[in-house]
């Protein structure tokens, strides 16, 4: 696992293995950065089940001005701490030890610019977590979502207030963009 462009390029990251943890790959990872390109300088980022913080990890080396990891497991908090310590990252950096669900529903801060959501397989939490999303403050009206998920677990065009825009077929995984409605 490395990361793809920016200031980190080519920079491995700490990882692990896992039942449920497949890190996005690079080919995913390097479509998802070129369609969201014009929204990544200055971002404010939130990644939802971060695992290794891989796609965090990928915006801030992008320009994002931060990024707040959210993560339940403890192990992979100590890999994400790992990679924060090995990048030199500082507090454009946040690490939050909780579980997403709960964390989306408390939240109480400014609404992020985009939010990118990839969690376990198979876990079939994609529609709960898109459901407490769209009743959080982390987001607003121009907030950008992608959800990396299984072709077994499809996802509504409408959750809540939340509306797909765009999917795209990778295999058996599926980038769906999603944006509140104006």
């Amino acid at each position: 696992m490395r990361i793809v462009a920016g200031k980190w390029k080519s920079r491995k990251l700490v990882g692990f293995s896992s039942d449920g943890i497949r890190p996005t790959t690079d080919r995913i990872k390097e479509s998802l950065f070129n369609i969201w390109s014009a929204f990544i300088e200055g971002a404010r980022w939130l990644d939802l089940y971060s695992g290794t913080g891989n796609l965090g990890w990928e915006a801030l080396s992008r320009g994002a001005e931060t990024c707040t990891f959210v993560e339940i497991s403890a192990k992979s908090i100590q890999v994400i701490q790992k990679n924060k310590q090995a990048l030199e990252c500082g507090d454009e950096a946040i690490i939050i030890k909780k579980d997403v669900i709960e964390f989306l529903r408390k939240y109480s801060g400014p609404c992020f610019d985009n939010i990118t959501i990839d969690p376990p397989f198979p876990s079939k939490i994609c529609l709960k977590t898109l459901e407490a999303l769209a009743n959080s403050q982390a987001c607003g009206a121009n907030t950008r979502i992608v959800i990396e998920h299984s072709k077994h677990e499809p996802l509504p065009n409408k959750i809540g207030n939340l509306t797909l825009i765009d999917s795209r077929d990778y295999g058996d995984k599926l980038l769906s963009f999603f944006s509140q409605e104006h």
